[in-house]
């Protein structure tokens, strides 16, 4: 897998989601610029701005509505601040040394979006002919009809319009599976013939990578570990659900691997809920295995609370543990390409069976071990046949640690330990 063609990530870095309306009490993007030193400091690669488009107001849930329910594409809600600080950010932003993402919401529409008057062809209809909502529960949107060659037309315009106004690196695009894959192979293909884009889908599909998406989600990986302290055997299961899944994208593709985001948070709980003591070995694994990592703004704080989706709830902000672990793994990850996207993964078999989950990642000559205890208890195992004898250094604490053939390891319920050599 080549890594090389996977803008801005083939060094390592990390995907950091920003919920901009819970971010700061103005919820403005002026006070987001106000973290970009902190974010850069953490090694955060890609910035991932949650939708900023005007939302509607027609049928709207709660009091400030879906950020996924658009009123119009081309604009940015006053909320947020104007395109004038949109552009000030991004500028910020690549000057020290991070990408600039977007959210794009092409399933569906607000009711309220001028198209619904202008172009209600541009919808798709029930059997009484009426235009119709994506899914019951989805009553605040309107579902778009991709068998209308106008729409695609209107929609590549509208996409187009972001890195040609806004100078934005790419697209996170929401629900990509309920979009023909034939429209997103087009948008990307005309996208991509001015500038160099990052794309992003939330989706499981294999064919949105032929189509020329760069990462899917991997929601595998999450169920498992959302699982974790409510089962045993989890390393057998991340075998069985997890690791044949990961060797199996194409060439300069990859998955995009995470304990959070905004849909996990509200509606499932906080990654601290859902994850318990098992939160820190799953940020680990996320940093670790082949892939993307992906932070929730917050999470970097020790975020406890699930942040209402339709409403203003501010993410209570303060030093936690959880950001110099995730600046030290995300600083492993820059420093080992090893960890590199496109990177040799080898499952290490050890004698604690399906408790300890042991793998390598490997990349010319660079090599990095990773031993996690996904148990509650104590579990003393060796490694078969792969450690060879010398200094190795453990690479959160930075100690040094002999290691010699055949030795024995011991973490305790939910420790793990990363080797470099």
């Amino acid at each position: 897998m080549s890594s090389e063609s996977i803008p801005f990530v083939q060094s390592g870095s990390f995907i950091y989601e920003v919920n901009t309306r819970q971010y700061s009490a103005s919820g403005h993007l002026q006070a987001l610029i106000g973290h970009l030193p902190r974010l850069a400091e953490m090694h955060t690669g890609v910035l991932w701005l949650m939708p900023l488009y005007p939302i509607g107001k027609a049928g709207r849930k709660g009091s400030l509505g879906s950020y996924y329910s658009v009123q119009d594409y081309l604009s940015i809600d006053p909320a947020y601040g104007s395109m004038a600080d949109l552009i000030r950010l991004t500028e910020q932003a690549h000057a020290l040394g991070m990408k600039v993402i977007l959210d794009w919401v092409a399933n569906h529409t607000a009711w309220d979006h001028a198209w619904i008057h202008a172009r209600p062809d541009f919808y798709s209809r029930d059997a009484s002919g009426n235009i119709r909502a994506p899914f019951p529960e989805w009553e605040d949107v309107a579902q778009l009809d991709y068998n209308n060659p106008g729409l695609w037309e209107e929609m590549i315009r509208a996409m187009q319009f972001w890195p040609d106004k806004a100078g934005i690196d790419g697209f996170r695009c929401d629900m990509a599976n309920l979009v023909p894959t034939a429209f997103w192979k087009e948008a990307i293909r005309r996208l991509g013939e001015n500038k160099t884009l990052f794309w992003l889908a939330e989706a499981e599909d294999p064919g949105l990578l032929e189509a020329g998406f760069h990462l899917l989600y991997h929601w595998k990986l999450l169920h498992a570990m959302d699982g974790f302290i409510h089962t045993e055997g989890n390393a057998a299961r991340l075998d069985r659900e997890v690791v044949g899944e990961l060797s199996s994208v194409p060439s300069g593709k990859s998955f995009l691997l995470f304990t959070s985001n905004h849909d996990e948070n509200s509606w499932k709980g906080s990654a601290v809920e859902r994850l318990g003591a098992s939160l820190e070995a799953c940020i680990s694994l996320c940093f670790t295995l082949p892939g993307v990592p992906l932070v929730y703004g917050g999470q970097e704080a020790g975020l406890n609370k699930r942040l209402l989706f339709f409403d203003k709830d501010l993410i209570p902000w303060k030093e936690d543990k959880l950001e110099k672990l995730i600046t030290r793994l995300a600083q492993l990850r820059l420093e080992h390409p090893a960890l590199w996207p496109g990177s040799a993964f080898r499952r290490i078999p050890n004698s604690a069976g399906h408790d300890v989950f042991t793998f390598c990642r490997e990349r010319n000559g660079n090599r990095v071990l990773v031993m996690l205890n996904l148990s509650w208890q104590e579990r003393s195992f060796s490694l078969e046949n792969y450690l060879s004898d010398g200094l190795y250094t453990e690479a959160i604490s930075l100690e040094s640690i002999h290691a010699a053939q055949g030795a024995r390891w011991t973490l305790g319920p939910w420790q793990w330990m990363i080797l470099t050599k």
